[in-house]
């Protein structure tokens, strides 16, 4: 039975659809040698080359749906590869064979908070799509006079650049004077939307974090940089919630599985280990930090006559070259 091409793909570990999609519109995937089109369905015993290197096609019998938590800091880009050489959210999850991990959407360098991904490309692309109307919910820090005008506002709906939006619930947080904490629920992942949202309106995000996406919220005492796997209950909530039918496979073995509390202790640990300085390593060939022998003489003696030894009587200044004289009489 044919299937979709970016649908195989996906399922596969390839990429998200939209990723996929995007490949194959620009001419880089070939089936059976030739360079694929958009909507083209293939065989179980297609051919399939991405720029030129031959991929696996999984059958959906072969496929286990894998999901990550992972708690992304600042600074870290939702990219495979950053040309300049920047840290990126794939640099810290385990690696695999056969397979990879897809994310499902994005944070902006300067978010934080819960980022999810699976293996199931189809899944991914589900979660991501707006139609599912799926709860994502932010914690934001907001500076600048925020009126119950402008909650109405955002709440009613506002004109960006790419179309109206709105959040689906705001709810205070605490704070004072010009820095306030409020969190805010959206039903899709538009770019930089909740910034966007609020510089509508004339303030700025100083801070924003994801805290929850679906019913899944981000899991506490799980360190920066660090990840967690669902367990399988938890994967088909997520599969039910975009008509997926159910997994009855999983990599966490319940008999064997450490406590949340364990397993999150020791990704602190590695977290910590990770921000320590790399000690520098002293080459053989270094110089040594002693002084080098001179043959500078002791000022005030006269030429060709050696330097008198320090002593170590009372009285004496002992290693300034300076010593006691005999007193006469």
């Amino acid at each position: 039975m044919s299937e979709k091409l970016q649908k195989v793909l996906a399922r596969s570990g390839h990429g998200s659809r939209r990723e996929l999609e995007a490949k194959i519109a620009a001419g880089r995937i070939s089936v059976n040698g030739q360079v694929a089109t958009l909507g083209e369905r293939i065989e179980a015993d297609a051919t399939v080359r991405i720029d030129g290197h031959e991929v696996s096609i999984k059958p959906v019998e072969d496929v286990v749906c894998r999901v990550l938590m992972y708690h992304k800091p600042e600074g870290e880009l939702c990219t495979r590869r950053d040309p300049e050489g920047r840290p990126t959210v794939y640099d810290r999850l385990p690696r695999m064979q056969g397979a990879r991990w897809v994310a499902v959407g994005r944070l902006d360098v300067n978010t934080s908070g819960l980022l999810l991904f699976t293996t199931d490309g189809e899944l991914a692309n589900r979660l991501m799509h707006p139609g599912h109307q799926i709860e994502r919910e932010y914690a934001v820090r907001v500076f600048g006079d925020v009126t119950d005008e402008m909650l109405r506002k955002l709440k009613k709906g506002v004109q960006l650049e790419d179309g109206p939006a709105a959040f689906k619930e705001i709810k205070r947080g605490g704070g004072e004077g010009i820095n306030q904490w409020f969190h805010v629920v959206l039903t899709e992942g538009r770019n930089r939307e909740v910034r966007r949202l609020w510089e509508s309106q004339g303030v700025q995000v100083s801070r924003l974090m994801r805290v929850r996406y679906g019913s899944i919220p981000l899991e506490q005492g799980l360190p920066q940089s660090g990840w967690g796997e669902l367990p399988l209950d938890k994967v088909n909530y997520l599969r039910d919630l975009v008509g997926l039918p159910p997994e009855d496979r999983s990599f966490i073995d319940p008999l064997r599985a450490e406590s949340r509390q364990k397993r999150y202790s020791r990704a602190r640990r590695n977290q910590a280990q990770r921000m320590q300085p790399a000690p520098v390593a002293r080459s053989e060939a270094a110089p040594s930090k002693k002084p080098a022998a001179t043959s500078r003489k002791p000022a005030g003696k006269p030429a060709g006559k050696p330097p008198r030894k320090p002593t170590n009587k009372p009285g004496s200044r002992a290693g300034t070259g300076r010593t006691n004289r005999k007193s006469r009489g």
